[in-house]
């Protein structure tokens, strides 16, 4: 397979994510940090403070082909790991440009991609803002279901 776009065009994409960050950050308090890898892949991290979740960070990954955007939501559940699946599965299915997956150690993701060609600022800020606002949605109840011990200890006290 051939690559779809040149390391000149790649690095040009790469120049204006860094400046959709820039302006996105300047103009959303909730975004904390914007960073970038160094080493390896062409990837960025999105810091956000939540309500919710008291941080939330969203890693962008530019491909050859797609921006592949990606947080961690929690990790596996200790309990009712069927019913939380389920429900997860059952989020999926209303979800756009994002999708819940298990992922190493078996941790809860919330994952999603979008075609280079597709790539402009609009689309990143809705992408990196589904993620923000899913995990803010879902993440209380998620852990409600694969640590219920842990809640009703809470108040039992």
């Amino acid at each position: 397979m051939s690559d779809l776009f040149d390391d000149q065009e790649l690095s040009r994409i790469e120049q204006q994510i860094d400046e959709w960050l820039a302006h996105l950050q300047a103009q959303n308090p909730a975004i904390l940090a914007v960073d970038r890898s160094v080493e390896g892949d062409i990837r960025w991290y999105v810091r956000m403070q939540g309500e919710e979740k008291e941080f939330t960070t969203v890693w962008l990954t530019l491909g050859q082909r797609t921006l592949r955007y990606e947080t961690y939501v929690m990790p596996a559940p200790e309990e009712n790991a069927e019913a939380l699946y389920e429900s997860l599965l059952r989020r999926n299915e209303k979800l756009v440009g994002a999708h819940f997956s298990i992922g190493a150690e078996d941790a809860v993701f919330l994952r999603g991609e979008m075609p280079i060609g597709s790539l402009n600022e609009k689309e990143l800020d809705r992408a990196i803002g589904t993620l923000y606002s899913t995990v803010e949605q879902y993440f209380k109840g998620f852990l409600q279901i694969g640590f219920a011990r842990l809640f009703n200890s809470r108040f039992d006290n």
